[in-house]
């Protein structure tokens, strides 16, 4: 008789287990069903070439979120209550797909937490970590499928019934989402409504709708920092950011013109030529208009060119200049305006796992054109602004495209080693970056953004705002080397007809003490894209300066400042334009 105790028989998946057994399944059907929903319309987007991902399907994945996670630790516990019950059993080969079918539910579920990004201690941003956590994500429900029958050969009969119902319901979902969501309503890449007209113009800037845009959807910057602040960070000290009344030389600008036409037409609304373009906030939300409106304290009035602003405009209306263009209020995720904590991180969640559609949303091709830069950067003076005629302003747009840099203009001085196709390739050169989005933009290998500090800008507004140095030491680093100036030669008795001494190089002039001489000089553009000086090129001081020395003594000058005042020397040669009215 043998005396050696019996082992109590333990069950594989006893009562209780199979309960959270049940669970994790149905769980994982649920998962199965919006999983081939949400991957369908990336299959979709992938062979479209086209975004089809909307607000529903926000929810859809956000329902994907909070199962993936609900499931996460009921598999954990089960996947390792199993293998202690079952490791001793005699089926090897069942034991072995069950095991490699647990670490497969492991890396599925911890490739799934990691893809969310938003995780403070998972902010995964280099783009290939994050792509091979995306496949492996895609690539495991299979593999898991397999294992599982693999695992249930030896086990209990497979329930083939409950899968093909599974099975079938996610197909038809998905085939009748799909038939909804690819069609979208949004007119992008349109013109606005002409009825818009009687809101925006003399500007040509149109809104999708014809009406107007809530003031609080233009001014987001504090929520596009939290993702892209390297590049907030450069964009607050742009001109762009001080494009409006915070800006001291157009504030002075835009009261006279709003003071003018109140005075001859009864109203502002003549000023809208200028809001178009740097009042986007005020202008759209509908607030300009109001001939009392304080540009100093309103919360409007210092929003600038926002985040917003640019990356809502959905079409480039035409060439024209004077913001021709098309502006949609954005499509934002679920909990985007949310006063609640726990929903705002829900929201960047959401945004950080899934970011095709906020990429959709806000960065469109239109963005990479020149067209698109053109919509401002080129002006005219209508009649209803001067009451006179049309008169051309400033165009950058024209004269990049006869310059030898876009690589169109033929009659160029010079040409660049690789033509520019936009404005972007000078304008918003890569700088490295950590940011949300940052992507390797050249050969440096580095992650990249695109500067939106537009360095070249006007260098008198950041001193006058008492912006810190480095903001004019980027912009005087991209203008160094963009000009030379040419000595020709010099004409007796400071007359255009007068005698012409050259070449000057040679040392064979000799100068008549006490007598006047006209110095012959070119300034030519060697880096530009456009000519110089662009912009407002009317108030733009621009000016040459010259300093003749013999034997170590200056014997002649332009162009220096009154040491007292600081006023430039009266008889410089200034580069810039004078603006008619009539």
């Amino acid at each position: 008789m043998n005396d050696t105790p019996r082992k109590r028989y333990v069950p594989a998946v006893g009562p209780r287990l199979k309960k959270l057994l049940m669970a994790i399944f149905v769980v994982f059907a649920l998962l199965l069903v919006n999983a081939v929903y949400l991957g369908s319309v990336t299959l979709v987007e992938w062979l479209s070439g086209e975004t089809y991902q909307n607000y529903f399907y926000q929810y859809m994945f956000l329902a994907h979120l909070f199962l993936g996670f609900l499931v996460l630790l009921p598999v954990i516990i089960y996947g390792i209550i199993h293998i202690k019950n079952a490791r001793n059993r005699p089926n090897k080969r069942a034991i072995k797909a069950g095991y490699a079918l647990f670490a497969t539910a492991l890396l599925l579920l911890f490739s799934g937490v990691t893809l969310t990004r938003g995780l403070p201690v998972l902010e995964i941003r280099d783009p290939a970590v994050r792509d091979g956590a995306y496949w492996l994500h895609v690539l495991t429900p299979a593999v898991i499928i397999w294992l599982f029958i693999m695992h249930r050969l030896a086990g209990r009969r497979i329930n083939w019934r409950a899968g093909a119902w599974v099975g079938g319901s996610a197909v038809l979902l998905a085939l009748v989402a799909l038939a909804v969501q690819t069609r979208d309503p949004r007119q992008w890449n349109t013109v606005g409504p002409a009825s818009g007209e009687q809101y925006f113009f003399p500007s040509l800037a149109r809104t999708a709708t014809g009406n107007f845009i809530d003031a609080q959807v233009l001014m987001m910057d504090e929520y596009c920092q939290t993702c892209h602040a390297d590049t907030h960070a450069s964009w607050k000290n742009s001109m762009h950011r001080f494009s409006s009344f915070n800006n001291p030389a157009y504030l002075f600008s835009v009261r006279g013109t709003r003071a003018m036409a109140q005075a001859r037409d009864g109203d502002v609304q003549a000023s809208r030529f200028c809001a178009g373009c740097h009042d986007l906030v005020p202008f759209f939300s509908g607030a300009f208009d109001d001939p009392d409106f304080d540009d100093v304290n309103h919360p409007t009035a210092a929003a600038g060119i926002t985040c917003t602003g640019c990356h809502a405009i959905t079409h480039v209306n035409s060439t024209r200049g004077n913001a021709d263009f098309t502006i949609d209020e954005p499509l934002h995720y679920p909990f985007t305006f949310s006063e609640l904590e726990p929903l705002r991180a829900l929201n960047r969640l959401l945004v950080k796992a899934k970011p095709a559609f906020h990429k959709k949303t806000f960065l469109k091709p239109l963005h990479k054109s020149a067209e698109f830069c053109g919509t401002c950067h080129k002006v005219h003076l209508p009649v209803e602004l001067n009451d006179y005629k049309w008169l051309r302003g400033q165009n950058h747009y024209d004269s990049f495209l006869l310059s030898g840099v876009s690589g169109h203009g033929a009659a160029s001085f010079y040409y660049p080693d690789k033509a520019q196709s936009n404005c972007n390739g000078c304008h918003m050169k890569p700088v490295s970056s950590d940011d949300f989005g940052a992507r390797e933009l050249d050969d440096t290998g580095e992650l990249q953004v695109h500067d939106h500090q537009f360095p070249s800008a006007n260098t008198a507004i950041p001193h006058v705002l008492g912006l810190p140095p480095e903001v004019n030491l980027a912009h005087r680093d991209m203008l160094r080397d963009a000009l030379r100036v040419d000595l020709f030669g010099l004409k007796k008795g400071a007359r255009i007809d007068g005698q012409l001494l050259a070449p000057l190089d040679t040392g064979a002039i000799q100068l008549e003490p006490g007598q006047d001489y006209l110095l012959e000089a070119v300034l030519r553009t060697l880096t530009l894209g456009h000519l110089f000086t662009e912009g407002t090129a009317d108030s733009n001081q621009v000016w040459l300066e010259v300093q003749v020395h013999a034997d170590g003594d200056l014997i002649g000058a332009s162009g220096l400042l009154d040491p007292v005042s600081g006023a430039v020397d009266e008889w410089s040669h200034f580069v810039n334009a004078y603006v008619l009215d009539k």
